[in-house]
């Protein structure tokens, strides 16, 4: 399901203008992208025998990495080329450097742009823990036991740091959270493991399968790492507004519950501009490389939640909603909230 989009809405309407792939620029984007990822891979087979300290280039091919990710999301939301063919190839051959099956994966991200920041939707979503959250009221009911199994699950080192490279690295070889009905997309991912065998094979063959390990596996480490961040806290800051279907609305869901994450300005171009992410969410089909002119264009974009880098690392603690003080909050905080109302209580009592 997609979210219903209000037609003539004024800010939708105003961001039409910057819905237009551009060429030129989507010609440039790929080059860079890919041609910075494989010329930094390339140095880094090429020293590795000289020295273990080329594996400091890992986080520059990562952020080359996760800026080919953000042409497959493009891809896989047929903003990149005005062709559907030509999205779907670049989509698929993305998905051989990425890890993540294209059509699985599109098919995944339409079900978050039909249910984000939707309380009473969050099941749509899946096995997502990146962009939903619980509510206090929800963790509270739990057992004991399973309340540390989601405290551990969402502590930021799990989460964040172990649970990423879980994720792309094993999880996207099986269609883990496809529907019964989603055929092609079943088949789509063992298509791509074949496809990643026959790749990382034939370069395991040429150059060695420990050279590709310990230049590939690190790699692949930071930028899942760095996209499961960004995928958060777009979703997941202090501030971000979750609200129960009866009250969900598209346009306050854009602007309110997704983040303008400002990032400096070498990190927006790894990053393909995704900070613009209340922008994204107003019109999926805009190119990343025009979210940031249409968010200069539109005042009423500039009103969306701002984050700094800071912001964003802070926010990893914010998991759960508290319907009460309409924010999110950290499970320290939802705990000392509670004990305190219960202290209360009982000194009342």
């Amino acid at each position: 399901m997609v979210a219903v989009v209000p037609a003539r809405d004024p800010i939708l309407v105003g961001s039409v203008a910057f819905q237009a792939p551009l060429l030129g620029r989507s010609l440039i984007q790929l080059v860079t992208s890919f041609g910075g990822f494989l010329a930094t891979c390339a140095m880094m087979y090429a020293c590795l025998a000289v020295s273990l300290w080329v594996e400091l280039l890992s986080v520059v091919a990562a952020g080359f990495l996760v800026r080919v990710f953000i042409i497959q999301h493009d891809c896989g939301h047929g903003s990149f080329f005005r062709s559907r063919r030509a999205n779907d190839v670049i989509g698929m051959l993305c998905s051989l450097i990425t890890l993540t099956p294209y059509a699985f994966w599109r098919r995944q991200h339409a079900r978050h742009h039909g249910s984000w920041n939707n309380l009473d939707r969050r099941a749509a979503s899946g096995l997502d823990i990146y962009s939903s959250c619980l509510t206090v009221a929800e963790y509270r009911a739990m057992d004991r036991w399973r309340r540390a199994i989601i405290r551990l699950a969402n502590h930021p080192i799990v989460a964040n740091l172990l649970l990423p490279p879980m994720v792309f690295i094993i999880l996207y070889r099986t269609p883990f959270d496809a529907a019964k009905n989603w055929r092609s997309e079943r088949y789509a991912v063992y298509l791509t493991n074949l496809a990643l065998v026959a790749f990382f094979g034939g370069l395991g063959l040429m150059l060695g399968y420990s050279h590709v390990l310990a230049v590939q596996l690190p790699v692949m480490i930071c930028a899942s790492i760095v996209g499961a961040w960004l995928f958060s806290v777009q979703h997941r800051f202090e501030h971000a507004l979750w609200t129960p279907e009866k009250s969900w609305d598209f346009r306050t869901a854009s602007l309110r519950g997704a983040s303008y994450l400002r990032l400096p300005r070498i990190l927006q171009w790894f990053t393909g501009n995704i900070g613009y992410h209340h922008v994204h969410h107003i019109n999926p089909r805009i190119p990343n490389y025009r979210l940031e002119e249409c968010h200069r264009a539109n005042a009423e974009l500039q009103s969306a939640p701002q984050l700094t880098l800071g912001d964003a690392i802070r926010a990893l603690q914010y998991t759960l909603w508290d319907g009460e003080l309409g924010r999110l909050v950290s499970f320290r905080a939802a705990v000392a909230r509670y004990r305190s109302a219960a202290r209360l209580q009982f000194s009342k009592d």
